[in-house]
């Protein structure tokens, strides 16, 4: 008789039931993931077609601009920051759109504030009026930017000044004041359309990108070790120990298998004749051993720690999977935003899942990557 609920559905239908539950759950995830980046890259894609800044834009401020100079972008609540050693800066370039994760608004080693204001960003330089002067960036002779990626903290170089400095910024505001930055060196080495066709290329790759939605789980795809409790990874200790004991009893004997046992007779009794043992002499043949009636043990499946399934999937090294199969999180743990990765399968620290193997980003919420996961 079906095993059932209180509501008469079956071990399977509940089974089923979970496991939709489950996809949907994972699916939401990765396309709310996916929605914000689109969201993102778009928003850029039209903040670099209409932010042309203005001459009026500077009323106001103890700023003088050239004939043909517009301010981009305004912030207030900046502040200078040096470096105390000199290093070398990368060159400026025009890479935009590259995700960033949560800045802080923290110092790095080596870099000191020495005075605070508000930036201005115009077409032809970055100016910082502070309670002590003005400082200036011209992009015309800046050799080196970097943007801190765990700070909200921009270092520059330029030609004409032998200390590295820069600005330390809100954290909510610093990843902004860096695209319009960077659009307005774009503008000084007249190169602005670059940009935008290099968000045109972000937008059109992460619409290649999105989340599909999963197949719908039916209850005869339920296995028999949805009953047991701890799922399939109780079913997997269960059936290791299966094997592994009958064959840990097959390999035990006796403490000394060659000692014999020997009758000691009493003073005056007369010697046993035909009952006691008589010990085998050194160096005879063992007794043949029959075959026919043992049966070898069944040999393990060749995972190597991996669950159980019916892909083939292991820990055992071969082809790496790039593609696997869309079953592939009924066996596994799969990472939240799983079908988002664009690598092959590795296994994280914490035992989840990931599609991003060979990305420097994979498992980067899960402990890092432990091994990957062949064929």
């Amino acid at each position: 008789m079906a095993r059932t609920d209180s509501t008469g559905s079956t071990w399977r239908y509940r089974w089923a039931r979970r496991q939709n539950e489950r996809r949907l759950r994972l699916f939401r995830s990765a396309e709310g993931g996916w929605r914000r980046r689109d969201d993102e890259l778009r928003r850029l894609r039209t903040l670099a077609e209409q932010c042309q800044g203005s001459a009026t834009a500077g009323d106001g401020l103890p700023l003088e601009l050239a004939p043909d100079e517009v301010v981009l972008r305004v912030v207030p609540a900046a502040q200078l920051v040096e470096m105390r050693h000199n290093a070398v800066l990368p060159a400026p370039d025009l890479t935009v759109g590259t995700p960033t994760g949560r800045l802080r608004r923290r110092l790095p080693d080596g870099v000191r504030i020495t005075d605070a204001g508000m930036a201005v960003i115009t077409n032809r330089r970055l100016v910082l009026l502070g309670g002590r002067g003005r400082r200036d960036w011209a992009y015309g002779r800046m050799t080196g930017l970097a943007h801190d990626p765990h700070a909200s903290v921009t270092l520059i170089q330029v030609l004409d000044r032998r200390r590295t400095s820069g600005v330390l910024l809100r954290p909510d505001v610093a990843a902004e004041f860096r695209f319009v930055l960077t659009l307005a060196f774009a503008d000084a080495i007249e190169q602005r359309q670059a940009v935008i066709d290099q968000l045109d290329d972000l937008i059109d790759e992460h619409v290649r990108l999105r989340p599909s939605r999963p197949g719908i789980a039916t209850p005869g795809q339920a296995r028999l070790s949805a009953l047991i409790p701890g799922g399939r990874r109780t079913a997997v200790v269960a059936a290791a120990l299966a094997v592994m004991v009958p064959v840990a009893l097959a390999n035990s004997g006796p403490s000394d298998p060659t000692s014999t046992e020997t009758a000691v007779a009493a003073p005056g009794a007369p010697a046993a004749t035909g009952t006691a043992t008589t010990p085998r002499a050194t160096g005879s043949a063992p007794a043949p051993r029959a075959t026919g009636s043992v049966k070898a043990s069944p040999k393990p499946e060749r995972r190597c720690g991996a669950p159980k399934n019916p892909m083939g999937y292991d820990f055992c090294g071969g082809k790496r999977v790039r593609e696997p199969a869309r079953e592939v999180c009924d066996h596994f743990d799969c990472v939240p935003g799983f079908w988002e990765g664009r690598g092959y399968l590795v296994q994280c620290e914490n035992g989840k899942v990931s599609l991003a193997g060979g990305s420097p980003r994979a498992c980067g919420l899960h402990g890092g990557v432990r091994r990957t996961i062949t064929t």
